[in-house]
This record gives structure tokens, C-alpha cells and sequence, in this order.
């Protein structure tokens, strides 16, 4: 999830100011929950924990899901995201100007993929898993989601900067994770960003999915299959290239070859990585984040 200082997101802020909230939160993280069960591991009434549970559903940080289970159907809670990022205001003028490209999943123009695989649309999966042929189908172009167990998706992104704007920063957004079969939160992959062809650096992606499903999965969509992802921010300046404002290499602007219409994105896992754990990106109406691909240029005139 990501918020800003907007006055909108002051619920947000509201709901993450209490203890009991922040020990209910740690609480369904390890695993879901119903209220009795948090009411009796916290101490309180079932009442003060409700009150509690629902300002954290309001805001979209738990969600709540009819389960059977020892006979009965229980209402359990657990987390809906994984991460919570605040977007600072910045300078305003010419040097936070930027272009922004959102890329939609399936667009992509190159791809080598090997099973498990497949990708769906918000209203159907694409021919059938476990077939790399499917992701040549002209329907792929509607893709929300996809995943496969090694291999990489290419991307081609316009390039706007005009002669005489320098780059300032390169900024890559999106919902990405492993592909485990069926759902395993703890099974690592390791992930490699390309750009024109220059290795970025690589994240090792913890898991596939976790508890409950993605805020903004479809209804169709399995329970037991991909839920959501991490968003991550992945941004190349001057400096170096840093994953969630982390160091990921040293590699800079400077190293980045520029084409005069277009920039490559390649986003992978490759076959001789320590953890070969796969890769699935969640597109617009899938996981948590409801974003495509977004690829940012900031720059100078």
C-alpha cells in the first residue's frame, strides 16, 4: 500500500496510532484469526476487539473471510497487505518534471518462459496452464496477470526525454513476486532487473502470496492459487540503483545506454540463480495494488 500526507489518508495514520491495533496486526500476520481468538491471546472483550478489527478493515489493512473450520464457519481476519510505503511531498518545478508510462502486464514483446506457468485476464485465464505457447495468444495483450517458473518478459517503453532534457532518476513501480505451485509464502526467488540491456541487480522475493486474498482479485479467481504480490520501487539515479530506498548496485544513470525511441525492460529469473523460485507480476485488477507497470522519468530542461 502506498499513501501520502493527502488529508484522505489520515484514517490510515489513525488506525496504525494504537498498540492494541499494532499487536492485532502482528497477531493475524503470523496467522488468520477470529476475534475471539485475538480477544482471548490480547486480553480484552470481544467487543473492544471488533471496534478494533473494523478501523483496520476500514482502511484496508486487515480483511475478514467466512472459513469452515472444527465444524462451524468462523469469520477469520488476516492481513491484506504486506507493506505500507508514505510518498513524501517533493519539489515542485523543472526538476521533479517527469514522463510516466504504465505498461500493462501482457504487453510484453520478447518472453522465454518455462513452467509453472500461464496468464489470465480479469475475467478468464488464457488457454491453459502449465502451455508457454499461450503467451503468444493476441489475447495475452489483455493479461492482468502472469507467472512462470523461470525464465524473463521483455518490455519495450516509449522514451519521451527530447534533446536537451537530462535525466534526473529512473523510477520502475510494480506488484511482483514468486510462483510457487499452488501458494507457499515462504518460497524465495531470486529476481533480476534489466534496463537496455545492463544488469540492475537482483531481489529475492520472500514467497507466493501469504494469507487471504488479493484486495483487488477477482471473485472467479482460486483461493488456492497467486493472491498478491509486493510493490516494489525500484529507482536508478547518479548515486546508484536502490530497491525501496535500499542499495541494490552501483550501477548509475551513467551506465544506462540511452535509444533514442525506446527503453528495454527485462525482468527475469534465471536458470543458474541460488533460489529459482519463479516470478508473477499482478497487473490493474489483481493483488493489492491495482497498478500496471509503471515506469517513471524524472528529468531537467
Amino acid at each position: 500500500m502506498r499513501a501520502n500526507t493527502d488529508a484522505e489518508w489520515l484514517p490510515l495514520y489513525e488506525a496504525l496510532a494504537s498498540e492494541v491495533r499494532l499487536q492485532i496486526i502482528r497477531l493475524v500476520a503470523e496467522t488468520p484469526m477470529n476475534v475471539k481468538d485475538i480477544a482471548a491471546s490480547l486480553g480484552l472483550s470481544s467487543a473492544i476487539v471488533t471496534m478494533h478489527v473494523r478501523k483496520l478493515q476500514d482502511v484496508g489493512i486487515i480483511q475478514s473471510k467466512m472459513i469452515r473450520k472444527d465444524g462451524g464457519t468462523h469469520k477469520m481476519n488476516s492481513l491484506a497487505v504486506d507493506w505500507i510505503g508514505i510518498s513524501m511531498p517533493q519539489e515542485t518545478g523543472a526538476s521533479r518534471k517527469l514522463h510516466e508510462v504504465a505498461i500493462p502486464v501482457g504487453h510484453y514483446t520478447h518472453f522465454d518462459v518455462y513452467p509453472t506457468c500461464g496468464l489470465a485476464t480479469s475475467n478468464q485465464v488464457i488457454g491453459q496452464y502449465d502451455d508457454p505457447r499461450y503467451f503468444l495468444d493476441p489475447e495475452r495483450m489483455h493479461a492482468h496477470i502472469l507467472w512462470f517458473g523461470r525464465g524473463f518478459v521483455e518490455y519495450k517503453i516509449p522514451n519521451y526525454i527530447l534533446s536537451g532534457q537530462q535525466i534526473s532518476a529512473i523510477e520502475l513501480s510494480l506488484e511482483i513476486g514468486s510462483e510457487a505451485p499452488s501458494v507457499n509464502p515462504n518460497w524465495p526467488s531470486d529476481i533480476t532487473f534489466m534496463l537496455n540491456g545492463i544488469r540492475l541487480g537482483e531481489w529475492t522475493s520472500p514467497g507466493d502470496s501469504g494469507n487471504g486474498r488479493g484486495m483487488f482479485t477477482p471473485e472467479w479467481w482460486s483461493d488456492s492459487v497467486n493472491q498478491y504480490g509486493m510493490l516494489k520501487v525500484l529507482r536508478i539515479t547518479h548515486e546508484g540503483t536502490f530497491i525501496d530506498g535500499q542499495h541494490m548496485s552501483e550501477v548509475t544513470l551513467a551506465d544506462i545506454p540511452v535509444e533514442r525511441n525506446q527503453w528495454t525492460l527485462r525482468l527475469s529469473v534465471e536458470e543458474n540463480a541460488q533460489h529459482v523460485g519463479g516470478l508473477t507480476l499482478y497487473g490493474q485488477g489483481f493483488g493489492n495494488y491495482d497498478q500496471d507497470i509503471l515506469f517513471r522519468l524524472y528529468y531537467q530542461d
